[in-house]
Formats: structure tokens, C-alpha cells, sequence
């Protein structure tokens, strides 16, 4: 077998047989095959796509170049869980405890964010104390002993994917949802669950930006899934509009746990009960209307809340701030932003407000950059409300204070403000599943 000839059929618009597929993972994880013939696979991939069966396929040999996380240990139907990222979006945080509070097992690898885009671990290490890192024994003893444990992702978890997404990143072949679908759902399959809920962010802040390809994308990765025989459900959700109100990293926590605790913001806690609604059912606890109001009433009586808590103190982390958030660490410098001028927010460009929070040290602007826990914004309007002149759009929080003029002036750009209320969109755009899309 020649890499050559694989290159060529692919070229040609030649669907690759399981024995190619193997071949190419294999012979590139062990330097056999050469970075250039990979890049120029990639690229004819981007051109000509895979079938459902080339892309399972792809997927199961990126999984397999790893290690393949054996949940057996762990009693029960074990559910993950995974967004496609977005700003704003701490609704891992608040599902997963719903979940394990409903008697839910959620064993959960969770990823650092990079760019606009939060990711979970960051948002956990800024509870003082928590250890996102863990031996597979402790990591399987939380899980038992609360339900879910969230850490993150090993570092030998598949290491094709780890090779493959470096060389897209730099030959303009990230864009193409086969390559996007097996690179998710690689880790997914090896991380081990028995169901998984895909939550496939859609519009400015998501990395698909039309509601097409990111139906497209779901249906991708709810085949693969079910291919591997696990039981895949996916949403598409709204990421024209930040999730919530808070971003940046402890600011998202607080968010999250007053969602647990009955509140916040409406746009946050709809979405986090549709998840948390299709994880129960996945896992067969009922019908899905059984399984809403089941997820509702854990919200209701606490024991979501104090589920998390519970996961928190277990992997040393201080659940005292939870409780009161005054203990996080302050920022010590904020702003308020006040609007200019009478109006209606007619616009809020997510991915714009996501760079706000690197700017003001939230985020990472390279892979190595260090993080500022307490940096972070949260919005008082959103988009369609209506705002007077010189009230508070939204409060700026970072220890930069050189960098609050520029991150002011990059808001202002990410909004805008105009004489008549915009359209409601809908939060949930679309449920797929095996053969089936419904839209909302």
C-alpha cells in the first residue's frame, strides 16, 4: 500500500476502505508517513469529503492511536457530554451535577479554552483548591462517590488527533467537518461513556457559522456515534449572543451555581434544562418530558447544587465560595461601560465581546499564555433590550488597568445600538438525531 495512491483515489473523489484508513493513522502516529503527503490527503479531504462510513472509520483509528479509557469500574450507563465552544458557555458546570443528581454517571475530560472561546478546566481551577488533574483510580472513586468528576483531558488521549490538528491548523484544512467530527469525537469515544449529548454552537462567537453547516456538523458526529455504538444526541444552539451574562472564568462559576440555585439568566438556565433533559434520556430515565421535569426539580430541591459541591471538596477544591463569592480573588480594577445614546441592542457580536475577555487577561492569546481568573466582563444588556443614555452596559473586571481603554473601545465595536428592537431568535435551533432532524 502507497500513500501515493491513497492521496490520488482520495483526489479523485474515491471513498477509502477501512484497511486505507488504518494504514494512513498508523503509518503517520509512527513518522512513517511525512507531514507533506499528510497535508496533501487533508487537502483533498476539504475538497472532496468522506462518507459516514470513512468518517466512523477515521474516527475509531484516531481513537484506538491512544489510551481508551475503560469506565467498567464505574456501575451504571455513563454519559459526556460536549459543546463545540462558544462564549459564555458554562453549561457544563450546571448539566452535569443536574445529572449525577438524578442518579446520572458522568465521568467527564474536559479541555482548556484557547482564543475567544472559555474552556471548563480553566473555569474550575478558579474555585481555589480543585484538581483538574487526577489518577484514573481517584478520578473513577469521584465519579462513585458523587456521580461526576470533571478533569482534564489525558494527555495520551487520542494522539493521532493531537498530530492531525496541528498540521490542519497550519495547512487551512480545519475547516472541514469530517476532519472537525472525527477530531471531536475521537476524544469522546475514547474517553469511554456509553451516550453522549453533542451541543453544536451555531452563528458570530461558534466556530460554524450558518445554521446549515452546523446541522451538517451534528449530523456528522450523531453518526459516528451511533456507528460506535453509543447512543448520540445533538442540539444547535445559539452563539450569535453570549450565553449568559457573565464571561471570564470565575465570574462564569458564580453564574453557573446561581443557576443551580434557582437562578440566573433565563437564556442559561433553558439551555443548560434541554442538555441535562437529553442526558437523562439518553441514559433511559424516562420519557423526555420525565426526564425535564426531573432535571427541574434537582435545580429546585438543591441537590444538583450540592452535587457539585460535593465533587468540588472531593478533588480539594473550597466549595466555601461557592456559597459565598465574595472569597473568590477580586479584580482589581472594573469599569462600567454606559451607553451613548437611547436605543435598542440590535446587535451583540459574540465572537467580539469573547476577545474583550482575553484583553482584559480571561482568555489566552497563545497556548502558553497564563490566566487571570478573575478578569472577565458581564453584560447588563443584550441583545433586543432596550437601553436609556448613560446606563451600564456592561462592567469590565481585570488586573490590567492599562488595557481597559482598549477593551471599552473593542466592546462598543462588538455592539451595536439602533432605533428599532430586533427579532427574538429562537436558544435551541435543532435536535438531531440517528436518520432524524427536528427544528425548533
Amino acid at each position: 500500500m502507497r500513500m501515493y495512491d491513497l492521496i490520488t483515489k482520495k483526489k479523485h473523489g474515491e471513498a477509502l476502505t477501512k484497511e486505507e484508513i488504518a494504514f494512513t493513522v498508523g503509518g503517520y502516529v509512527r513518522g512513517e508517513i511525512p507531514d507533506y503527503q499528510m497535508s496533501a490527503l487533508l487537502m483533498a479531504i476539504w475538497f472532496r469529503g468522506m462518507t459516514d462510513e470513512e468518517t466512523t472509520e477515521l474516527t475509531l483509528c484516531m481513537a484506538h492511536s491512544g489510551d481508551m479509557i475503560d469506565l467498567s469500574a464505574i456501575p451504571g450507563k455513563k454519559v459526556d457530554k460536549h459543546s463545540t465552544g462558544g462564549v459564555g458557555d458554562k453549561t457544563t458546570l450546571i448539566v452535569t451535577p443536574i445529572v449525577a443528581a438524578c442518579g446520572g454517571k458522568v465521568a467527564k475530560m474536559s479541555g482548556r479554552g484557547l482564543g475567544h472561546t472559555g474552556g471548563t478546566v480553566d473555569k474550575l481551577e478558579s474555585i481555589p483548591g480543585y484538581r483538574t488533574v487526577l489518577g484514573r483510580g481517584e478520578f473513577f472513586d469521584v465519579v462513585n462517590k458523587c456521580g461526576l468528576s470533571i478533569i482534564g483531558q489525558s494527555g495520551n488521549l487520542a494522539t493521532a488527533d493531537k498530530k492531525l490538528y496541528a498540521l490542519r491548523d497550519v495547512t487551512a484544512t480545519v475547516d472541514s467537518i469530517p476532519l472537525i467530527a472525527s477530531s471531536i469525537m475521537s476524544k469522546k469515544l475514547a474517553a469511554g461513556s456509553d451516550c453522549i449529548v453533542l451541543d453544536v454552537k451555531t452563528g458570530s462567537g461558534a466556530f460554524m457559522k450558518t445554521l446549515d453547516d452546523s446541522i451538517k456538523l451534528a449530523q456528522a458526529m450523531v453518526a459516528i456515534g451511533e456507528g460506535a455504538g453509543r447512543h448520540t444526541v445533538a442540539f444547535i444552539t445559539d452563539m450569535d449572543t453570549p450565553l449568559g451574562c457573565s464571561i471570564g472564568n470565575s465570574l462564569e462559576v458564580m453564574e453557573a451555581m446561581d443557576v443551580l440555585k434557582g437562578q440566573g439568566p433565563e437564556d442559561l438556565r433553558e439551555v443548560s434544562l434541554q442538555l441535562a433533559e437529553a442526558m437523562l434520556y439518553v441514559i433511559g430515565k424516562g420519557t423526555p418530558e420525565e426526564c425535564r421535569k426531573l432535571a427541574e426539580q434537582a435545580v429546585a430541591d438543591g441537590s444538583a447544587f450540592e452535587t457539585f459541591c460535593s465533587m468540588v471538596r472531593a478533588q480539594g477544591g473550597d466549595d466555601s465560595v461557592l456559597r459565598d463569592y465574595s472569597q473568590f480573588p477580586q479584580a482589581p480594577y472594573k469599569r462600567e461601560v454606559l451607553a451613548e445614546t437611547d436605543g435598542f441592542i440590535t446587535n451583540m457580536n459574540a465572537e467580539g465581546v469573547g476577545v474583550v475577555s482575553v484583553v482584559l487577561g480571561a482568555g489566552r492569546e497563545t497556548k502558553d499564555s497564563g490566566i487571570d481568573f478573575s478578569a472577565g466582563l458581564v453584560l447588563h444588556k443584550k441583545k433586543g433590550e432596550a437601553v436609556r443614555r448613560g446606563e451600564s452596559l456592561v462592567t469590565l473586571y481585570t488586573s490590567r488597568e492599562k488595557m481597559l481603554d482598549e477593551a471599552e473601545r473593542m466592546y462598543r465595536e462588538a455592539v451595536q445600538i439602533g432605533s428599532e428592537q430586533p427579532g427574538e431568535k429562537p436558544l435551541v435551533y435543532a435536535r438531531v438525531e440517528k436518520d432524524t432532524v427536528e427544528r425548533y
